[in-house]
């Protein structure tokens, strides 16, 4: 059975936490071949917000692309993938991703992921948000891009900030047909 390919891009959007726990859950999944780019500003949010080595992220892809390398794989229409994510996501590379200004492989890949009429899931981090940022976001959801944007959740009980993350790693990861294993949806109310 082929293994169906993703795309993620971590931008350098604060956030690293959640990039993390969305490639941990991706991993889990052993029918999923995971691409990942990481922007050198990820880079350094990563530094800033977390005291783990890059490698505890990379080593959960099971291929990593340089984001200045336009000749990768996911590059081209060409090379099949089941779509993208990008988590988190800046407000750089949302005005990109909207405005089809593909500068880097992330961008790139999203550009070439819409043509392709895959699935472009992204995670804007910013707040508060501006007239600009709102006109891009809602630009990308026009050219078929799912915006999951990392909001507080208080239905399922959250006790601790990882019962956060989960929770929005769970939505993005059903944006794409995935059911999350660490995840409490909501189950309703009997009247």
């Amino acid at each position: 059975m082929a293994k169906r390919r993703l795309i993620v891009g971590v931008s350098g959007a604060s956030g690293s936490l959640l990039a993390l726990a969305l490639m941990r859950e991706l991993h889990r999944h052993e029918d999923v071949e995971t691409h990942l780019v990481v922007s050198d500003g990820a880079e350094r949010t990563w530094e800033l917000e977390t005291d783990k080595p890059l490698d505890e992220l990379l080593s959960l892809a099971d291929v990593v692309h340089d984001d200045r390398n336009m000749a990768a794989c996911i590059s081209s229409g060409s090379f099949v993938t089941d779509g993208m994510i990008v988590c988190p996501c800046s407000m750089k590379t949302l005005a990109a991703i909207a405005s089809g200004y593909a500068s880097n492989l992330i961008a790139r890949s999203a550009d070439v992921c819409l043509k392709e009429g895959r699935r472009v899931v992204l995670v804007p981090r910013e707040m508060p948000l501006g007239k600009v940022h709102i006109r891009n976001m809602l630009t990308a959801s026009e050219l078929g891009c799912v915006l999951v944007p990392p909001m507080l959740t208080f239905y399922n009980g959250p006790v601790t900030l990882d019962d956060e993350i989960n929770h929005v790693v769970g939505k993005v990861l059903r944006q794409i047909g995935l059911e999350p294993t660490e995840f409490k949806a909501w189950q309703g109310v009997d009247a």
